[in-house]
């Protein structure tokens, strides 16, 4: 821990929030995210030090657009929710309650939220009947490389037999029963952290986790109206890539360990209140952890812009997207790729394959031009 708040620098480390934790499992052999999110760096404030700032953020119509279609499905104690619940889990309107465990006094702390959390989450798990309960506002938390993230899922749903579902709502539309894949995947792989946040939750209180079903449930709006539709989405795939990459996040020793002594990403403020530390020592530490880039980091990380125009700058066959970068094997630039077709560079050792390929593919473009 102690390397990694050196590396850190003299600032409080960056809480994780559900999308950083989610954006793991986007991309989880990427050693320079392992590394920064490991020491709790942040990111964002390090990107903009560099010259390239990340592009999140919704935009003010999107944010009030969400409100409105979140407080449209919760509204009435989630009265139009339970109708989506008992279509689609079978869940009875007539049995089921419903608590606001943001409703809390006094403007609590997360600690004090989330102990709220645990013990009506127990009560629930320990009831033999079958009544269902929505939980609003539940605050769940996950241990991140030594550090605390706490995290609120839009809803959790206690229904019949026993079992918890995870409740997202998003307000990217479902036209004709179809959504944007890449918006589904990032609201699955954000609903994966809330899944195993709240199997954490159930087995520190004694319960089987399992109970927490792999299936969310997946609110958005239909046809590009108000009316909410609901669908289910297995996440396993995402529970399981994300669990790999937190327990390689507690493992990040060995990447540490390579690094050189005394490497800091420090952003500590000077007497302006901007970091300090001068940009080209900055991008020199960064670019001392070895990065993955791929497209899809553009929106997923916030040093994407950095990493691509690092990757630009050596003609990596990272811009290419990961399909190509995997296919290529140890094929690093598109330079090395290009003179392996026309066979102007001798395949090393392991490229032999991937040469003879290379070549073949040059002739088919060849001859069809």
């Amino acid at each position: 821990m102690d390397r990694l708040d050196t590396l850190r620098g003299p600032v409080p480390p960056r809480p994780h929030d559900a999308r950083a934790i989610a954006a793991l499992a986007a991309n989880p052999g990427c050693e320079r995210r392992a590394v920064l999110d490991a020491a709790g760096v942040d990111k964002d404030a390090t990107a903009a030090h560099l010259g390239f700032p990340a592009p999140f953020g919704q935009s003010a119509f999107a944010i009030t657009r969400g409100n409105a279609f979140e407080a449209l499905v919760k509204e009435n104690g989630c009265a139009e929710l339970l109708r989506l619940l008992r279509d689609l889990l079978g869940l009875p309107v007539e049995s089921a309650g419903y608590t606001d465990l943001g409703d809390m006094a006094g403007d609590p702390p997360a600690h004090r939220r989330h102990e709220h959390t645990r013990r009506l989450i127990d009560r629930s798990a320990a009831e033999a009947d079958d009544d269902g309960t929505l939980y609003d506002h539940p605050l769940l938390r996950l241990e991140i490389a030594g550090h605390t993230a706490y995290l609120e899922p839009d809803v959790v749903a206690f229904r019949l037999g026993g079992a918890f579902h995870v409740v997202e709502v998003k307000s990217f539309a479902v036209v004709d029963g179809q959504a944007e894949p890449e918006k589904v995947a990032a609201a699955a792989r954000q609903a994966a952290v809330y899944v195993l946040a709240l199997r954490t939750m159930l087995e520190e209180l004694g319960h089987d986790p399992l109970r927490v079903s792999h299936e969310i449930v997946l609110v958005c709006p239909e046809n590009f109206a108000n009316r909410p539709v609901a669908t289910l989405v297995d996440v396993r795939r995402e529970l399981a890539v994300l669990r790999r990459q937190l327990a390689r996040m507690t493992r990040v020793g060995r990447i540490v360990d390579a690094l050189p002594p005394g490497l800091t990403f420090d952003l500590a403020p000077g007497p302006d209140g901007a970091p300090a530390r001068p940009v080209a020592e900055l991008r020199d530490a960064v670019r001392r952890v070895d990065a993955r880039y791929a497209p899809e980091c553009l929106s997923t990380c916030d040093l994407c812009f950095f990493c691509r125009d690092e990757a630009a700058g050596r003609g990596s066959t990272e811009l290419l997207g990961r399909q190509v970068r995997d296919a290529l094997g140890g094929v690093a630039t598109v330079d090395e790729a290009l003179g392996l077709a026309d066979g102007s560079i001798a395949p090393g050792e392991g490229q032999e394959e991937i040469a003879r390929l290379l070549r073949l593919a040059g002739r088919v473009y060849a001859e069809a031009g």
